[in-house]
């Protein structure tokens, strides 16, 4: 119970946000462009962060879907203790498969403390030079060549995954050179880039049977004081990896009577320039719905998201895509492989909508 007390009290919005020299509330302009590879670690003064790498995959004739998040949370506690083991982060990590064929969502989650040594021989560990973050048996490591490798497995989820993801193209800076806005207020800004495009190959295990694939991701890694604005009670979220070599993504935040607080996102070609998209360029139309039979959350798993790109429609390829953190996190969100469409009906895209807030607002 303790355990989970300090796990909800760490996610919760605002709670460990206390501004360090990275990320300072209100005052954005002091750091309003990435500087990289030194960007690609972790930035321990902000409250919140991220590594978030979702595709799919494609094993002889089965598509499936993989995502794989670490996030690091700031915990406000134990700043003068010089134990290795302090509390004074906590290191947590999601992973799922789509199983697109059997029609089921295995996944599973870890979570471990970290006293912001750089002894990699601990528990849990992130690196401040480069993605390197790893939380017991589960690493993302980013080599020199810039190519990432994911390791993980779960002998209870019954899955696991060996994957290189080679980049393509160069960072997608969103918003104004990595700094993006998430709401009105001075404070509502995180830093944030984006890797679409990711070429993968590697192996996927589900139970015993162990196999080749190839595919596509795409990587997120963001960093802020807060999780989602004052009024917003969760998020809704694409990232597409389009297949003329282009990228999109698309977000919003949302209130709780459902309308949108926040937009914003980004469209850039391959090999082209970014537009940024305004919050009244981005609108999220919700169509068909999922029930959860655990949670009793429902979730438009069909949404009509008009763009500066023109109007899409985006389609979850499997309903049952909720996953149940709490154990974790605290939270439960879905989060899944998802097809996008153009005004003509004909697939232009695939990647992973996020939806969060469903089961209850992020705030708790």
């Amino acid at each position: 119970m303790r355990r989970r007390t300090l796990l909800l009290a760490a996610f919760a919005p605002g709670a460990s946000a206390q501004p360090g020299p990275e990320v300072s509330k209100g005052q954005p302009e002091r750091q309003t462009a990435l500087r990289f590879p030194r960007d690609f670690g972790t930035h321990n003064d902000s409250g919140i962060e991220w590594w978030y790498v979702t595709g799919e995959l494609q094993a002889a004739d089965e598509l499936c879907g993989f995502q794989l998040t670490f996030f690091r949370s700031r915990t406000g506690l134990a700043r003068d203790n010089p134990s290795r083991f302090a509390a004074r982060q906590l290191l947590l990590a999601h992973a799922a498969v789509s199983d697109l064929v059997a029609r089921r969502l295995l996944h599973a989650q870890r979570v471990a403390r970290w006293a912001e040594s750089d002894d990699e021989t601990l528990l849990a560990f992130a690196s401040t030079q480069d993605t390197r973050v790893r939380v017991q048996d589960w690493s993302l490591h980013r080599g020199r060549d810039g190519s990432y490798r994911a390791r993980l497995g779960d002998r209870d989820a019954g899955f696991a995954y060996e994957l290189q993801l080679k980049p393509t193209q160069a960072p997608l800076l969103q918003g104004d050179a990595g700094l993006s806005r998430k709401g009105p207020g001075a404070g509502d800004f995180s830093y944030y880039y984006s890797e679409p495009q990711l070429a993968v190959s590697g192996t996927l295990t589900r139970g015993t049977r162990q196999q080749a694939v190839s595919g596509r991701a795409w990587l997120d890694h963001e960093w802020s004081d807060a999780l989602l604005p004052r009024d917003a009670v969760g998020w809704d979220w694409l990232g597409m990896n389009l297949d003329d070599g282009g990228a999109l993504t698309a977000f919003r935040l949302r209130r709780a009577d459902g309308s949108t607080l926040w937009a914003g996102g980004s469209h850039r070609p391959r090999n082209g320039a970014t537009r940024n998209f305004a919050p009244a360029e981005v609108r999220f139309t919700p169509g068909r719905r999922w029930l959860s039979p655990a949670t009793h959350a429902s979730y438009p798993v069909q949404w009509t998201l008009d763009t500066p790109l023109g109007r899409h429609e985006v389609r979850a390829l499997l309903d049952a895509q909720e996953l149940d953190a709490r154990a974790s996190s605290g939270t439960v969100y879905w989060e899944g492989l998802s097809e996008l469409r153009d005004a003509q009906g004909r697939a232009v895209g695939r990647g992973y909508l996020e939806m969060t807030g469903y089961a209850g607002a992020l705030r708790g």
